[in-house]
């Protein structure tokens, strides 16, 4: 997430127009989201009587742009929306909504002008699936763009010379209520075993913060004449792209395997902890991430949330994550394998939240001293 300090700032090659904004990182808290707000600033003469504009769109991109199938490409703009800034159409100062526009407007003087715009309900967050090392161009994603241009008119061809664009994030954090933490089990008959094998595998909650350990319950009751060669606890990342192709892409971002083994008419009890992070998973292709912002760092994508009454489609990639538990089986025959599945959130937590989770460790603390 990036500094509320910092100004992001991007000026035309013909110096008609520049962008200024506060921030690139907008949240949807699912019941609202962030407005998109910043000031443009023009310059009167390089103009020469044209008018500027500013423009909020939503983009999905499947592969990079001079990818065309039968002349069709594989871009759709899920949202566009278009504002005229100058001459302005309304009292410079009624278009201030913040401290920030204030500030950047005080600073940058009388030809300085103020832009605003709301996310309408049914948009999806910024994701994009990462490329491999040697791809190049615009790959797999959901993109957010701020465009200011000068023109005769909106409608009018735009020159690149008097166009400037910057990328912004739409990031969802986690809700307010969770639901039950997450738990799954299955039993497993074998052939010429008088009883079965018995698995069961819990999580602590359903919602986990980005870089937050996940710690994995593991009850394992195996009463069958096998025996358990190995235990493996993955987390998977699965990627769904929902918008002409229907891929699913599904990674495994974290993974623990200490060679347990567990023998017939044994048991376990064991708890295995996992910490999916991008850090881990640079190089691998496919990879979903919350957005990337040119020169900024970014996360794994977080799990997405469909609102009531939208369509899936519209939200271009759905992503989710679960945990996997899987025994390797031992038999006459090779192996075998019994896998479990328990699903779960990965998301950004609330200022507030982790406020509060700061505070508390702080008391517990000081109450031990």
């Amino acid at each position: 997430m990036t500094s509320k300090n910092v100004v992001f700032k991007k000026i035309s090659k013909d110096k008609s127009v520049g962008v200024y904004m506060g921030r690139r990182d907008f949240v949807d808290r699912v019941d609202s989201v962030d407005p998109v707000d910043g000031v443009i600033l023009v310059d009167p003469e390089a103009l020469q009587g044209r008018k500027v504009f500013v423009t909020l769109s939503c983009t999905f991109r499947y592969g990079r742009d001079d990818m065309d199938v039968i002349g069709i490409a594989f871009r759709r703009e899920l949202y566009l929306t278009t504002r005229q800034v100058y001459p302005p159409l309304q009292d410079r100062e009624k278009g201030v909504h913040n401290r920030t526009q204030a500030k950047l407007m005080r600073k940058l003087g009388e030809h300085s002008y103020p832009f605003f715009f709301e996310f309408p309900d049914n948009l999806p967050c910024s994701v994009c699936l990462q490329p491999a090392p040697h791809d190049v161009g615009k790959q797999c994603a959901v993109e957010f763009e701020v465009k200011v241009f000068s023109a005769e008119s909106q409608d009018a061809k735009v020159r690149k010379r008097s166009t400037v664009k910057l990328l912004i994030r739409k990031v969802q954090f986690a809700p307010e209520s969770e639901g039950d933490a997450p738990w799954a089990e299955t039993t497993k008959d074998f052939l010429m075993s008088d009883k079965p094998l018995h698995l069961k595998a819990s999580l602590d909650k359903e919602v986990y913060y980005h870089g937050e350990a996940i710690r994995v319950h593991v009850s394992l009751k195996n009463n069958s004449s096998k025996s358990i060669k190995n235990i493996v606890v993955s987390v998977d990342q699965v990627s769904n792209v929902v918008l002409y192709s229907n891929d699913s892409y599904v990674k495994c971002v974290a993974i623990e395997e200490h060679g347990d083994s567990v023998s017939a008419g044994g048991s376990l009890q064991k708890v295995f902890t996992l910490l999916p992070l991008l850090v881990n998973n640079r190089e691998r292709r496919g990879i979903a991430l919350d957005g990337k912002l040119k020169h900024e760092d970014t996360n794994l994508a977080s799990s997405s949330i469909i609102k009531e009454g939208v369509l899936k489609e519209v939200l271009g990639i759905m992503v989710s994550y679960r945990v996997v538990v899987k025994l390797i089986v031992g038999g006459m025959v090779g192996s075998s394998e019994v896998v479990l599945e328990v699903p779960f959130k990965l998301m950004h937590p609330k200022p507030d939240a982790v406020r509060s989770r700061t505070s508390s460790s702080s008391r517990s603390s000081s109450a031990r001293t």
